[in-house]
């Protein structure tokens, strides 16, 4: 326990310190028509992953080196991204990198054959692209996350011991600090790509640990409402013939909290909820995954398929209505 709590407080220290740098650097989020928020905010808060996962590197390099390598590789590049703005070929090229580390260390290559290789990394970095598309209001990448840790360490405390449960605490107290700057109506900072990028992994790389070990692939459901409304917002963005990867505001929970003007934390907490919801049904029943991918993302998709249209309309009509002013 006094280990947690050094942890947690050096954390903060962490984050207050970053702060003062941020500031004098001018590191910051400057609000235009595609963003959700209104004023200057500090970016890159998510640094404060990357300082965990030098946490577990301490803890446990020799068992974790090649995962902790790949998730600093990550985020460090994630972290010139946020203040410098580099090119997407770069950025890929490093995220390639991290996800054939992740390969290795699963020696995925002489276990699986060719397609299912290729599977992999596209599931690989659709999880780490949905999850940096889908950093956009206060408190959901920190709390969808913690929700996903939480449930992951309750199988591995409760049911089958699959890591190390530092390796789950540490990002976990990782995400209640950010969360006190970041879960609120005014956030202190962003996350930043540092930030989603950099969880993204390691949500990755503890769900693919469970998974490969139990060949219970129904684990991977514990990212189905962002799944869902990143997979729908994208083949929504092809069918209006649009650059998928310039920056929008057309994903559900942006048109809820921007044209509907729902409290972000309410839309993040409802987000968060509905996932909680999921992954107790995961945890508690023994479904095929076939069975539980349709139980859960059949309801989602009709969920966003019959709010979306509503909240375009909304959006359109409020346009129209500015026009005629």
């Amino acid at each position: 326990m006094l280990f947690y709590l050094i942890i947690t407080v050096l954390f903060f220290g962490i984050m207050y310190a970053y702060f003062k740098i941020a500031r004098h650097y001018n590191i910051t989020d400057r609000p235009n028509e595609r963003s959700s928020h209104s004023s200057v905010t500090i970016r890159g808060g998510g640094i404060i992953f990357l300082i965990a996962a030098l946490v577990i590197a301490g803890l446990y390099y020799s068992q974790f080196a090649g995962i902790i390598f790949s998730i600093l590789i990550i985020g460090i590049i994630s972290f010139l991204d946020d203040i410098y703005t580099l090119p997407r070929s770069f950025r890929l090229t490093f995220h390639f990198i991290a996800v054939t580390i992740l390969v290795i260390y699963f020696n995925i290559f002489p276990a699986y054959p060719l397609y299912a290789i290729l599977l992999f990394y596209v599931l690989v970095t659709g999880i780490i692209n949905a999850y940096n598309f889908m950093d956009g209001i206060n408190g959901i990448t920190g709390l969808y996350s913690l929700i996903i840790f939480a449930s992951l360490q309750y199988i591995n405390i409760k049911q089958l011991a699959f890591i190390p449960a530092d390796v789950i605490w540490v990002p976990m107290l990782a995400c209640v600090v950010f969360l006190f700057f970041n879960f609120r109506k005014k956030a202190v900072c962003f996350a930043g790509d540092v930030g989603s990028v950099t969880l993204a992994l390691w949500v990755v790389f503890i769900l693919l640990s469970l998974s490969l070990k139990t060949h219970n692939w129904n684990y991977v459901l514990f990212l189905s409402v962002y799944g869902t409304d990143s997979v729908l917002t994208i083949l929504h963005r092809f069918l209006r013939s649009e650059n998928i990867f310039k920056p929008h505001r057309l994903h559900l929970y942006q048109l809820l909290a921007n044209e509907q003007k729902i409290p972000h934390l309410m839309v993040t907490c409802i987000y968060c909820f509905i996932q909680v919801a999921i992954n107790i049904l995961i945890i508690s029943t023994h479904l095929s995954f076939p069975v539980s991918f349709l139980l859960i993302c059949i309801p989602l998709g009709l969920i966003y398929i019959v709010v979306k249209p509503r909240m375009m309309t909304a959006k359109k009509n409020s346009v129209l209505n500015k026009g005629s002013i």
